[in-house]
């Protein structure tokens, strides 16, 4: 038996902790009825309904890396008709983003139907590393650097960049930023809050994982070292 929130995950419904707020919300039946205590433990195979609608039983874990272009968001469907990340891929399994990119951005972005490894990619805890490339306009103030690596007040809490390094000269400069939190919008934010113009923004690399040269839209499945080195088993 195991925790349903584990199986939810496992089925690609959502990550651990939003399959709990599904299960919070009564949305959850298992065998027709609601469940909604967070310890349930149920047979892996269990006829599980979320929103009235049958979960199939888990499909293969699949892991796969993208480089998404400008324009697209880092979602499975948009209301607002808008390309996704997983429509790029055509896949045939219930796949989502691990974490966001925000649609005017580009570069490295995660998609998976493992919950609970998409958590621990995500996590805090982990420490996986975020590194954006950023082009900004003009020169770049050796204050507003030293301000990036002290940190800015930001609504989540205090923004801090692990590295930053610059280059470039009067007319734009490449900023290269290290996190270690993927708050909405951060990398953006914390530009603007020392002065910076960002121009256009690139997550190269997520921990261990590097964009490399994979071309705007492509994508490439992960290796099992690559999905063991961000938190697989």
């Amino acid at each position: 038996m195991i925790r349903l929130q584990k199986v939810l995950a496992d089925r690609g419904v959502a990550s651990r902790r939003a399959a709990e707020e599904l299960m919070r919300e009564g949305r959850v039946r298992v065998g027709g009825e609601v469940i909604r205590e967070m310890g349930t433990r149920v047979a892996p195979d269990a006829r599980i309904e979320v929103d009235g609608r049958a979960v199939a039983t888990a499909a293969p874990h699949r892991y796969v890396l993208l480089n998404k272009p400008r324009g697209i968001v880092s979602t499975a469907r948009d209301e607002r008709g808008r390309p996704t990340v997983v429509e790029m891929l055509g896949a045939r399994e219930r796949l989502y983003p691990v974490g966001r990119l925000d649609e005017d951005s580009e570069g490295l972005v995660l998609l998976t139907n493992d919950g609970a490894w998409a958590e621990r990619v995500l996590h805090p805890r982990y420490g996986h590393e975020r590194e954006y490339e950023v082009s900004v306009a003009g020169p770049v103030p050796p204050a507003s650097v030293a301000a990036l690596r002290r940190g800015v007040a930001l609504e989540e809490g205090i923004a801090r960049a692990a590295r930053v390094s610059v280059a470039g000269g009067p007319r734009g400069s490449i900023v290269r930023m290290v996190l270690i939190t993927g708050w909405k919008r951060q990398v953006r934010r914390m530009c603007a809050a020392v002065g910076l113009r960002v121009l256009r923004l690139r997550r190269v690399r997520l921990g261990p994982l590097e964009l490399g040269r994979l071309r705007p839209g492509a994508w490439r499945e992960l290796t099992t070292r690559e999905i063991r080195a961000l938190g697989g088993t």
